[in-house]
């Protein structure tokens, strides 16, 4: 893994947030447990009927810029997602070894962008708990660009905005519809995560090289 990465090559890293320096397992609770949990008892239905429902409105939105938005599903769902997120945010945690290797990052002189699709009410949540904000030389939400990661405009918008070359860039992220739109761009440096929620089982990384232990990929 080590040497897959130049780290002398390399002068921007892009960081993802969800899955990635932070353990999914927060968001998986949250959206596939705590929420049909909450819908169920509001809209007077079975617990496997508000389950069947969210399931199929989840898929219709996933990869869309309003899957990642609070405001969308409070209005969709008729709860207040930022309330149910705060009384959950004990389960919000950052994953072994991401300040250890953030530091080591800033150490080397990188320019460290976290580039994530969490809506602006989910991500002041979790600096607040986590104070990752304090590694960052630039945060930058998909909600400013206008169009999820996911997408390959994504990275040209990015770009004139915060400046970069692709083949001095690496990026880290879980979602690997986003590391193929990153690859399709010419980003470099990719890396996916192999286990995105520390209660899931690891996941599929097509070709992609994968982080499990920061310590693996740390700079020199």
């Amino acid at each position: 893994m080590k040497n897959y990465l130049d780290w002398k090559e390399i002068n921007t890293v892009f960081l993802d947030l969800d899955g990635t320096l932070l353990d999914l397992h927060f968001d998986n609770h949250f959206w596939l447990k705590y929420v049909p949990l909450c819908y169920s008892e509001k809209h007077k239905l079975s617990h496997e009927e508000a389950h069947e429902f969210l399931m199929v409105r989840f898929k219709h939105v996933r990869g869309k810029l309003d899957w990642y938005c609070v405001y969308f599903w409070t209005r969709e769902l008729g709860l207040n997602i930022a309330q149910m997120k705060f009384e959950m945010s004990h389960k919000i945690a950052v994953r072994p070894e991401v300040r250890e290797f953030l530091q080591a990052v800033k150490d080397v002189g990188k320019r460290i962008v976290l580039v994530t699709n969490a809506h602006p009410a989910s991500l002041s949540l979790k600096m607040k708990i986590t104070a990752l904000d304090t590694y960052f030389d630039r945060i930058i939400i998909s909600h400013d660009i206008g169009m999820a990661k996911e997408h390959d405009g994504f990275w040209k918008r990015l770009h004139e905005i915060e400046p970069f070359e692709p083949v001095q860039t690496l990026l880290i992220d879980d979602n690997l519809e986003v590391l193929q739109s990153a690859e399709h761009y010419g980003i470099k440096y990719l890396l996916a995560v192999l286990r995105p929620d520390s209660q899931a089982d690891e996941v599929e990384t097509l070709h992609y090289q994968a982080v499990h232990h920061y310590n693996d990929v740390m700079p020199s």
